[in-house]
């Protein structure tokens, strides 16, 4: 399957980490999400994300692989890859974003946002994300 996947992210204390390029990042706790895609192999992108033992190449690899983080969901829909940007300007409306945050190849200012307190899962379900399972 190819499309655009969510992580729904839980970090549960204050945290700072290397994030590859983007260099030292201080992070809140709090409940994130973010946005990236796979044009072949979606569940296979998303299963890579989920191990600890792995190469980091993406920005969400550093932060997936501190013990202070976990993921709480993961929804996807198929899609092509433009839908990824579509998908974090929605987000954008909902979240801070974490600038520069997994955006590297594209001109979003983020794929990483802090969601908001009144930020609804029924959101993503109206704009066609459903739970990978």
């Amino acid at each position: 399957m190819r499309g655009v996947y969510l992580l729904q992210i839980l970090i549960r204390k204050p945290i700072s980490i290397r994030i590859g390029s983007l260099g030292k990042l201080k992070f809140s706790e709090g409940k994130y999400i973010y946005v990236g895609s796979a044009q072949t192999g979606l569940e296979n992108r998303v299963a890579r994300h989920l191990r600890h033992r792995k190469k980091k190449f993406w920005h969400i690899d550093y932060l997936l692989n501190n013990p202070n983080v976990s993921v709480d969901r993961i929804l996807c829909k198929e899609a092509h890859k433009e839908e990824e940007c579509k998908t974090a300007t929605l987000l954008s409306k909902y979240g801070k974003s974490v600038p520069g945050f997994g955006s590297s190849d594209c001109k979003c200012e983020s794929h990483l946002f802090i969601l908001k307190s009144n930020f609804s899962n029924n959101m993503l379900s109206r704009h066609g994300f459903c739970n990978l399972t």
